[in-house]
């Protein structure tokens, strides 16, 4: 069971820990080239667009384009990326993305990008990020130790924040001296060279699955995984009560500086920037931060501070103050996110990893989306201020029911896979793909011991069913009343044999465990298929 974050007791790490990892500098300095290359393709596109008769909608269409994969394609790209290698999808992915950009360039060139055209392979474009999204994050816990995941996510954010400061302004100097290709241009090299790093890693740990899992069982296996697991949904839950009042300063903050600052577009850019190096000074402080205040602590911290940034740009009106307090806003922004994202990588186990981020990163972009489309409203319905003032109560209401909802304590913990299951022995060889199977487990308990085995099994129902089960229910005879069965229906046979070879943990053996010492002997357990399967075999008993 996973206990409430404590005192902490974290050594410290450096923000800068991972890049001493030679692999994993290498793909981070060709992701962040890729992460401004995108930046670069974004401000290029619209760039495109604004002499366009209907300019506005147009431009606003190329962010739909880019986002919109990514919360329509996240969980098929979770469910590929728990499937297949994730290395070899990463590189067919980024050579997806560098035709693409190719093909951007040299239309561009040659005169023929029509606004439709342009929106179609800026779409296409995100399908590729939507792809590459999930299998990255997927990956990191392959290239760094266990102890600099943290570490690793944040630098991660702070990626993703220098290419929001660098892209533009390199975009902005290209399109003026030579125009809009040679930025389509730059993003294909970013994303040719991206590839080129992800095929020269060589994974000394590759994923050993023999047979891949179906694409749609997998996709249902994760979201039965994050529907039937506490820890993932405590952590989505933390993550999307901080988002949604969050994302009204980045929604209404271009209506800020026109509107309330009086500032054009270059002053817009400036209080981007702020918000970035907070944002960047967020991770970096991020090792350091855990190691002096818990993790509840620095979420009711950064809470205040977002919620003190809210309050302020909706009370004062002059510039230099609204910049120095959208630094701590960028910090927090940071800070709870990464660290987020961290504990969810540092929880889910290796097989459903990245089905699980995916729907952390649905959550966070649906979070967004949501918001600031509500934001949007009320700033219409009442005025910018009513809008920022009442995301900052409910940002400080969130704050505060970190006490309530607090982030698991994951220290000690370990996801490594535990086969400890015997070897399956059937007179049946059943193919795979046949199902449902219903799994029969018959314990005999003394009456003394009935109350603590049913809290037992209480935690083993939550293991058979995160690992596979659909249905699973605990039962006593009638006949024999100290004879309890547990039963639970597996969608497939495939799917019971990865329960015995990969997908259970330690923490699950060890619910297990504690079930059998409670009763008296080994329990018996019957495995039936469906009346079809077969055939009998005469002289290999043994399972596949």
């Amino acid at each position: 069971m996973v206990t409430e974050a404590g005192a902490p007791a974290e050594v410290a790490v450096s923000a800068w820990a991972p890049l001493r990892t030679a692999v994993y500098r290498s793909l981070w300095l060709a992701l962040l080239g890729a992460n401004i290359g995108t930046w670069m393709q974004t401000v290029g596109a619209q760039w495109l667009l604004v002499h366009q008769p209907g300019a506005s909608t147009l431009v606003a269409l190329v962010q739909t384009a880019s986002l919109l994969p990514v919360l329509l394609l996240a969980l098929p790209a979770g469910a590929l990326a728990d499937t297949f290698d994730r290395r070899h999808l990463l590189i067919s992915v980024q050579l997806f993305l560098v035709v693409v950009a190719a093909a951007l360039t040299l239309l561009t060139a040659a005169g023929r990008m029509p606004p439709a055209l342009l929106l179609t392979l800026t779409f296409a474009f995100g399908v590729g990020q939507a792809l590459t999204l999930p299998a990255w994050a997927a990956v990191i816990p392959e290239l760094v130790p266990r102890e600099q995941l943290r570490a690793a996510s944040a630098l991660g954010s702070i990626s993703v924040n220098m290419a929001r400061a660098i892209g533009p302004a390199v975009a902005g100097v290209l399109i003026a001296r030579v125009g809009v290709a040679p930025v389509f241009a730059f993003n294909a090299v970013a994303f040719l060279v991206f590839a080129l790093v992800l095929a020269r890693w060589r994974p000394g740990d590759a994923r050993a699955v023999e047979v891949p899992e179906r694409f749609t069982a997998a996709l249902r296996a994760g979201g039965r995984y994050v529907r039937h697991s506490p820890t993932v949904r405590r952590l989505l839950r933390r993550a999307l009560v901080f988002v949604i009042p969050a994302s009204a300063l980045w929604a209404l903050l271009p209506l800020v500086a026109s509107r309330r600052l009086g500032l054009d577009s270059s002053g817009y850019g400036v209080l981007l920037a702020a918000l970035g190096i907070g944002a960047i000074l967020g991770g970096l402080l991020l090792p350091w931060i855990r190691t002096r205040i818990t993790a509840n602590q620095f979420l009711l911290l950064a809470g205040a501070l977002y919620g003190g940034t809210l309050f302020v740009v909706a009370a004062v009106r002059t510039v230099p103050v609204v910049l120095v307090a959208l630094l701590p806003a960028g910090l927090a922004w940071v800070v709870v996110l990464a660290n987020v994202n961290a504990e969810i990588q540092l929880f889910l186990p290796g097989w459903v990893r990245a089905r699980g981020l995916a729907v952390y990163q649905v959550v966070q972009g649906g979070g967004q989306a949501v918001g600031a489309f509500i934001w949007g409203v009320v700033a219409d319905v009442g005025g910018l201020v009513l809008a920022f003032v009442v995301a900052a109560v409910l940002m400080l209401v969130g704050a505060v029911t970190s006490q309530l909802w607090p982030l698991p304590d994951l220290r000690g913990l370990t996801r490594d896979p535990a086969v400890y299951r015997p070897p399956l022995a059937l007179t049946l060889r059943p193919d795979p793909r046949v199902g449902p199977v219903l799994v029969v487990v018959t314990y005999r308990v003394r009456a003394e011991r009935e109350a603590e085995f049913l809290a037992a099994m209480d935690h083993v129902r939550g293991s058979r069913q995160r690992s596979g089960a659909m249905r699973w229910g605990l039962f006593r005879s009638g006949e024999t009343p100290h004879e309890f069965a547990e039963v639970f229906l597996v969608p497939s046979w495939d799917e019971h044999l990865r329960q015995h070879g990969g997908r259970l943990t330690e923490a699950d053996q060890r619910a297990e465990d504690r079930a059998r010492e409670l009763a008296d002997g080994a329990p018996e357990v019957r495995h039936l298929l469906p009346a079809g399967a077969g055939p009998a075999l005469q002289d290999d008993r043994e399972a596949p």
